[in-house]
């Protein structure tokens, strides 16, 4: 059995995809993951990612995000 905890819940604009990301704590093996859960109409994606995997993705949107506001600065 698993524990999952919520932790964030965001709505796409464009698109209207809604953006689900948990904690799920495994209670067997003592291991959490965490769970992104993307939602497009009755379709949904689901990854369960480790730590490592989380911060490596965390650190590419983080960099693409500020190099657009960048971007945006300079017009």
């Amino acid at each position: 059995m698993a524990h999952i905890i919520e932790l964030a819940k965001i709505k796409v604009p464009l698109g209207s995809q809604e953006i689900e990301l948990q904690q799920i704590d495994h209670v067997e093996g003592g291991m959490s993951l965490m769970r992104i859960r993307i939602r497009e109409g009755k379709r949904f994606t689901i990854f369960d990612i480790d730590p490592t995997t989380a911060e490596q993705w965390a650190t590419a949107m983080q960099s693409w995000a500020n190099s657009q506001k960048n971007m945006s600065d300079g017009l």
